[in-house]
């Protein structure tokens, strides 16, 4: 990669979400590549998992709308035929995963082809309680699909606690560029979206529990059976 189109690479990332600047903490571009070929040549997926984001001031950020989008580009290109939002309402009171398939539909996902999962309030949990969720459904070709940050935190876990068969298809970032001329940012009423009487994880649980529970500890292992 030239230098001039790594800082445009490095420059998209920021845009999308502060996180990326500890760039060594993420997967490089060239590792994205090759993932995403690899998992081109055993699609199509039968569901991919995308772990949620809270909802800010009443729209997206830049990196739910990043994952959002890149789940629409993998059912677009027939790389996967359905989709798993995941996420509960943590840090605030709007249901993530309901939040991102409210905007999936609106950007044009049928309906039929949009799942969620609204459990976890870790990232570790995403995966592990939206594979169980999704092998209840009868799906079995599975991939976790999120941005290369994410991804290099939970490769390791997805292969030790969730299954080896679970596939990582990260954000092309030179890809979601491409599209970016593109995206809209559709207006949403997420009323119906909101949790009454909510508390947020950090009111309802000690740092060092939630810590764990990033470690994917608190875990529950009945869920979805």
């Amino acid at each position: 990669m030239t230098g001039y189109k790594k800082n445009r690479y490095i420059a998209f990332i920021i845009r999308y979400s502060s996180v990326f600047l500890f760039s060594s903490c993420m997967l490089s571009p060239k590792t994205t590549k090759k993932l995403l070929k690899e998992a081109a040549s055993k699609a199509p997926y039968d569901i991919i998992v995308v772990p949620g984001i809270p909802l800010e001031d009443g729209k997206w950020d830049r990196t739910m709308k990043a994952r959002v989008y890149w789940s629409k580009y993998l059912i677009d290109q027939g790389i996967a035929k359905n989709v798993m939002y995941s996420g509960s309402s943590v840090y605030t009171p709007y249901i993530e995963a309901e939040v991102m398939a409210a905007y999936a539909e609106a950007i044009g996902i049928p309906r039929e082809k949009i799942f969620t999962e609204t459990m976890a309030e870790h990232s570790t949990e995403n995966i592990y309680y939206s594979y169980r969720k999704a092998i209840k459904l009868n799906f079995t070709h599975i991939a976790l699909a999120t941005d290369p940050f994410q991804t290099k935190l939970l490769r390791k876990f997805v292969r030790k606690k969730v299954s080896k068969d679970v596939d990582c298809i990260p954000i092309v970032f030179d890809t979601l560029r491409l599209m970016e001329p593109t995206m809209i940012d559709p207006v949403i009423n997420f009323d119906t979206l909101k949790v009454s009487d909510f508390k947020s994880l950090p009111e309802r649980e000690g740092f060092w529990k939630r810590f764990k529970g990033t470690r994917g500890r608190n875990l529950d292992k009945n869920a979805y059976e």
